[in-house]
Protein backbone atom coordinates (compact mmCIF):
# COMPACT_ATOMS: atom_id res chain seq x y z
CA UNK A 1 0.00 0.00 0.00
CA UNK A 2 1.31 3.44 -0.89
CA UNK A 3 1.77 6.14 1.73
CA UNK A 4 -0.45 9.20 1.59
CA UNK A 5 2.47 11.29 0.26
CA UNK A 6 2.87 8.81 -2.61
CA UNK A 7 -0.87 8.88 -3.37
CA UNK A 8 -0.82 12.70 -3.31
CA UNK A 9 2.33 12.99 -5.41
CA UNK A 10 2.30 15.73 -8.00
CA UNK A 11 2.00 14.47 -11.60
CA UNK A 12 5.03 16.48 -12.75
CA UNK A 13 7.73 18.83 -11.49
CA UNK A 14 5.81 21.99 -12.33
CA UNK A 15 2.85 20.78 -10.24
CA UNK A 16 5.23 19.78 -7.42
CA UNK A 17 6.77 23.25 -7.36
CA UNK A 18 3.35 24.93 -7.33
CA UNK A 19 2.62 23.12 -4.03
CA UNK A 20 5.85 24.32 -2.37
CA UNK A 21 5.99 27.57 -0.32
CA UNK A 22 7.33 30.54 -2.33
CA UNK A 23 10.78 30.77 -0.68
CA UNK A 24 11.47 27.05 -1.16
CA UNK A 25 9.99 27.20 -4.68
CA UNK A 26 12.50 29.88 -5.68
CA UNK A 27 15.44 27.85 -4.34
CA UNK A 28 14.23 24.63 -5.96
CA UNK A 29 13.54 26.35 -9.28
CA UNK A 30 17.19 27.51 -9.38
CA UNK A 31 18.30 23.99 -8.45
CA UNK A 32 16.12 22.57 -11.25
CA UNK A 33 17.67 24.96 -13.78
CA UNK A 34 21.19 23.96 -12.74
CA UNK A 35 20.34 20.25 -12.99
CA UNK A 36 18.80 20.61 -16.44
CA UNK A 37 21.76 22.67 -17.68
CA UNK A 38 24.29 20.13 -16.37
CA UNK A 39 22.41 17.12 -17.76
CA UNK A 40 20.30 18.33 -20.68
CA UNK A 41 19.57 14.76 -21.81
CA UNK A 42 18.14 13.69 -18.45
CA UNK A 43 14.50 12.73 -18.17
CA UNK A 44 12.54 14.69 -15.59
CA UNK A 45 9.89 12.82 -13.60
CA UNK A 46 8.31 12.39 -10.21
CA UNK A 47 9.73 9.42 -8.30
CA UNK A 48 9.25 8.67 -4.61
CA UNK A 49 6.85 11.67 -4.61
CA UNK A 50 9.63 14.13 -5.47
CA UNK A 51 11.28 15.57 -8.59
CA UNK A 52 13.73 13.12 -10.09
CA UNK A 53 16.17 13.16 -12.99
CA UNK A 54 17.26 10.01 -14.78
CA UNK A 55 20.01 9.43 -17.28
CA UNK A 56 21.23 5.85 -17.66
CA UNK A 57 19.58 5.23 -14.29
CA UNK A 58 18.67 7.47 -11.34
CA UNK A 59 20.68 10.69 -11.39
CA UNK A 60 19.49 13.16 -8.72
CA UNK A 61 16.36 14.11 -6.78
CA UNK A 62 15.23 17.12 -4.75
CA UNK A 63 12.46 17.92 -2.31
CA UNK A 64 11.06 20.56 0.01
CA UNK A 65 10.35 19.79 3.64
CA UNK A 66 8.87 21.88 6.43
CA UNK A 67 12.22 23.04 7.84
CA UNK A 68 14.59 22.66 4.87
CA UNK A 69 15.11 21.56 1.28
CA UNK A 70 17.14 18.55 0.22
CA UNK A 71 19.18 17.59 -2.81
CA UNK A 72 19.73 13.86 -3.24
CA UNK A 73 22.64 12.99 -5.56
CA UNK A 74 21.78 9.27 -5.23
CA UNK A 75 25.45 8.53 -4.52
CA UNK A 76 27.27 8.57 -1.21
CA UNK A 77 30.62 8.58 -3.04
CA UNK A 78 29.75 11.82 -4.85
CA UNK A 79 28.65 13.49 -1.62
CA UNK A 80 31.97 12.40 -0.04
CA UNK A 81 33.94 13.66 -3.05
CA UNK A 82 32.42 17.12 -2.64
CA UNK A 83 32.47 17.12 1.17
CA UNK A 84 34.89 20.04 1.44
CA UNK A 85 32.70 22.26 -0.75
CA UNK A 86 29.60 21.10 1.10
CA UNK A 87 31.07 21.61 4.58
CA UNK A 88 28.82 24.61 5.29
CA UNK A 89 25.72 22.52 4.50
CA UNK A 90 24.23 19.57 6.36
CA UNK A 91 25.49 16.80 4.08
CA UNK A 92 25.80 13.13 4.81
CA UNK A 93 25.11 9.83 3.16
CA UNK A 94 23.33 10.64 -0.07
CA UNK A 95 21.59 13.81 1.16
CA UNK A 96 22.48 17.49 1.13
CA UNK A 97 20.16 19.71 3.20
CA UNK A 98 19.94 23.45 2.69
CA UNK A 99 17.75 26.37 3.59
CA UNK A 100 15.73 28.29 1.01
CA UNK A 101 17.47 31.44 2.31
CA UNK A 102 20.86 29.86 1.66
CA UNK A 103 20.46 27.58 -1.37
CA UNK A 104 23.14 25.40 -2.89
CA UNK A 105 25.34 27.32 -5.35
CA UNK A 106 24.62 26.40 -8.96
CA UNK A 107 28.33 25.74 -9.54
CA UNK A 108 28.36 22.95 -6.94
CA UNK A 109 25.09 21.49 -8.25
CA UNK A 110 26.50 21.49 -11.78
CA UNK A 111 29.66 19.64 -10.74
CA UNK A 112 27.71 17.12 -8.67
CA UNK A 113 25.28 16.40 -11.51
CA UNK A 114 28.12 16.01 -14.01
CA UNK A 115 29.88 13.62 -11.60
CA UNK A 116 26.67 11.59 -11.32
CA UNK A 117 26.34 11.46 -15.12
CA UNK A 118 29.89 10.08 -15.32
CA UNK A 119 29.11 7.48 -12.64
CA UNK A 120 26.00 6.34 -14.48
CA UNK A 121 27.82 6.23 -17.83
CA UNK A 122 30.66 4.19 -16.29
CA UNK A 123 28.17 1.76 -14.73
CA UNK A 124 26.36 1.42 -18.05
CA UNK A 125 29.63 0.76 -19.92
CA UNK A 126 30.68 -1.81 -17.32
CA UNK A 127 27.37 -3.66 -17.63
CA UNK A 128 27.65 -3.63 -21.42
CA UNK A 129 31.18 -5.03 -21.23
CA UNK A 130 30.13 -7.81 -18.84
CA UNK A 131 27.18 -8.64 -21.08
CA UNK A 132 29.45 -8.78 -24.15
CA UNK A 133 31.87 -11.08 -22.31
CA UNK A 134 29.13 -13.42 -21.17
CA UNK A 135 27.74 -13.61 -24.72
CA UNK A 136 31.04 -14.99 -26.08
Amino acid sequence: MKSSSMRNAAPDVDAYLRKVPPDARAALTKLRRAIKAAAPGADEAISYAMPAYKLHGPLVYFAAFKEHCSFFPASTSVVKRFSRELSSFDAGGGTIRFSPRRPLPASIVTRIVRARVKENEARRASRAARKALSAT
